[in-house]
């Protein structure tokens, strides 16, 4: 147990039996009322957002939580297996961990998995991910005097939306939050 006062932005609680992340951490002390921190947390496995003003003295549980990168090696069901880089263990991993960025991981990538006590809470994609586009329309000749955008298929599967230019076959750089073509990558 800790005291509230050594709580930090980035930290992992145990808060009313859930894990939660500081996302926002303030000392506040109004006027002639006593001192507490305001704090802004999001549940680790819903997302939700959850504020609440901790007393200078309250005792809180900080979590530890070892973050590692992992190379994906294939999906098995609901989970996907993961391979340590230094160690070569393998790992399950729940497929809900990865949310909508889940549709552009492909074999042999690089993920980032946080592990709290032996049980994954937290897995994230590199920002960007560069694949090749498997199919799409052929763009009509004058239809490319504005930024108009088509429909294309990447090697993972996922359709997602890219410039007139962009042709079958071409490697693109892909935002893995928003699931948004950056940029073609030569």
């Amino acid at each position: 147990m800790a005291k509230a006062s050594e709580v930090k932005s980035g930290n992992v609680l145990r808060f009313n039996g859930e894990l939660v992340s500081v996302e926002e951490y303030i000392h506040r002390t109004p006027g002639n009322l006593r001192a507490f921190y305001q704090a802004r947390m999001r549940n680790v496995k819903t997302g939700k957002i959850v504020e609440y003003r901790f007393r200078t003295d309250e005792e809180v549980t900080i979590c530890r939580v070892e973050t590692n990168d992992y190379q994906y090696l294939y999906e098995d069901g609901d989970y996907l297996v993961v391979m340590d880089n230094n160690t070569f263990e393998q790992y399950n991993i729940p497929k809900l961990l990865f949310g909508s960025s889940i549709k552009f991981l492909k074999e042999g990538m690089n993920v980032t998995i946080a592990f709290e006590s032996d049980e994954p809470i937290v897995a994230q994609l590199p920002n960007s991910v560069e694949l090749e586009i498997t199919y799409s329309e052929p763009a009509v000749k004058g239809d490319t005097s504005t930024s108009a955008q088509k429909y294309a298929t990447v090697e993972t599967g996922a359709e997602i939306r890219v410039p007139l230019f962009i042709n079958q076959g071409d490697k693109v750089k892909i935002d893995t939050k928003t699931g948004e073509y950056m940029e073609r990558v030569k």
